[in-house]
């Protein structure tokens, strides 16, 4: 009998373990459901940078942003938009992925770039000028495709023609 007692043992620890919702070992966490995805291109200089943006545009979704994430692919990054131009403040409490954060005004155009954000951080990372739109792409990507305030953002939420 305890064999089989055994092998149901098991056999529920793994069915706990693959369940959806289940409070099994940590996996990596999956990008936000439910959030739309669109073409995003930086004009740096001569050169197009394309990236795939989730789109952040209510409270909920820019309050969440990409806290708890511990991985995304190079091309992608998270575009927050807001109601109006202003200075914004973001920080890195619990954001594990370290993150250059793009901050972007009406126009179109880089405000500031907080690069190499440091992960879990409290800090206040401000725009240091008014920006209505932030998106946060992996730590060291501006450097290496030489992004910098003044290239020019274009994006279909952005609203500019």
């Amino acid at each position: 009998m305890r064999p089989l007692l055994m092998f149901l043992s098991i056999f529920a620890a793994t069915l706990w373990i693959a369940l959806p919702g289940s409070a099994g070992p940590a996996m990596a966490q999956e990008p936000q459901l439910g959030l739309p995805v669109e073409d995003l291109v930086i004009q740096s200089g001569d050169k197009e940078h394309r990236f795939e943006a989730e789109v952040a545009s209510t409270d909920k979704q820019r309050s969440k942003g990409l806290m708890f994430r511990k991985e995304m692919p190079e091309q992608r990054g998270m575009l927050f938009l807001f109601e109006g131009e202003g200075d914004r403040y973001f920080w890195m409490k619990n954001t594990p992925l370290p993150l250059d954060i793009i901050f972007i005004d009406a126009s179109g155009a880089i405000v500031s770039i907080a690069d190499n954000t440091t992960p879990f951080s409290e800090d206040v990372i401000p725009s240091l000028g008014p920006a209505k739109f932030v998106f946060e792409i992996n730590a060291g990507l501006a450097e290496k495709l030489e992004i910098s305030a003044g290239d020019a953002v274009i994006s279909p939420s952005l609203g500019l023609d």
